[in-house]
């Protein structure tokens, strides 16, 4: 698969939300997940699909996602970049906010090796 054939399938699954599939189909076994901060309790960065899956499971028991919007992908090179606009309530505190974010992506052969994500801190 072509950097853009691989994109494309990451923006589609993004839309109809299956982020697991995207970690077992699209993801290296061994990527780089790199956030802009560190989520209370975690670090910035996480290596390997286990740790990425680990990731989303604690995103998704401390969030109530209400809408997402996936804009993209922008290819350039190896690399492609997404937009996600998020509305969501964070459990603990019951406070609403969006999370208006973008990401790069590096794809080696037919795999996404690394992500990093762009928002204000």
């Amino acid at each position: 698969m072509t950097t853009m054939d691989i994109a494309k399938n990451y923006v589609e699954l993004c839309k109809n939300r299956q982020n697991e599939l995207i970690v077992r189909t699209l993801f290296s076994p061994d990527i780089v997940s790199l956030e802009a901060g560190a989520p209370p309790g975690g670090a910035a960065e996480s290596r390997g699909s286990k740790a990425i899956l680990e990731k989303g499971q604690r995103w998704a028991e401390n969030h109530e996602v209400h809408s997402v919007k996936v804009e993209g992908p922008w290819p350039n090179g190896d690399r492609f970049i997404v937009r996600f606009v998020i509305d969501v309530t964070n459990k603990p505190s019951g406070r609403r906010f969006t999370v208006d974010e973008t990401a790069l992506f590096t794809v080696q052969g037919d795999r996404i090796v690394r992500e990093e994500f762009f928002y204000a801190t």
